[in-house]
């Protein structure tokens, strides 16, 4: 990709025969304790990373969904996407999204108003939920929020929230990314 904290500008694929090369590579020589997935920019792409960690039974499996921001999906994830996207989640130990990937990954559509997110007691519901069919921990990030920057974690029927103060800043592209590395490191 090329992107800075401003947002992505441009993306260039790679086959997904090279990606799982790449994958083959590290795989083989030092075995990764963690792995942390983001933005996948097809299909093919997504396949080839869920085929390659169930190869080599991939195990602390971070994912940050990248499928939609700002109440908008991202205009590359076609819905076929989002649902092999679903099927990383599944694979996930902990799962990263943001509201507006809350409502993609329990199957509401976003521009609907039946499954908002907009307070404390939403975000609670949205998490319950994603736990209960993906069977993983989620960390709701707060960061859309209008009032702050509140994030969610749930996890073993229980949850904990990390209060973070809004910083306004427009410089605030990849914080997720961030996160979840910082997680998987």
């Amino acid at each position: 990709t090329a992107q800075n904290t401003l947002g992505v500008t441009g993306i260039m694929e790679v086959t997904p025969e090279f990606l799982g090369e790449q994958l083959d590579a590290i795989f083989t020589d030092i075995y990764p304790d963690a792995v942390k997935i983001g933005m996948v920019s097809s299909s093919d792409l997504i396949r080839m990373i869920a085929s390659k960690l169930q190869e080599y039974k991939a195990a602390n499996i971070v994912v940050d969904p990248v499928m939609g921001d700002h109440g908008h999906a991202y205009e590359t994830y076609t819905p076929e996407m989002c649902e092999q996207m679903k099927e990383l989640v599944c694979m996930a130990d902990i799962v990263l999204p943001n509201v507006t990937e809350c409502c993609i990954l329990t199957d509401t559509p976003y521009k609907k108003a039946d499954m908002k997110i907009a307070n404390e007691e939403e975000m609670i519901i949205a998490a319950e939920k994603i736990s209960k069919k993906f069977g993983c921990a989620i960390l709701v990030k707060g960061g859309h929020q209008i009032n702050d920057a509140n994030d969610l974690l749930y996890r073993d029927d229980a949850y904990t929230w990390f209060h973070g103060k809004r910083i306004n800043n427009s410089n605030t592209h990849g914080t997720g990314c961030t996160l979840s590395s910082a997680i998987a490191s």
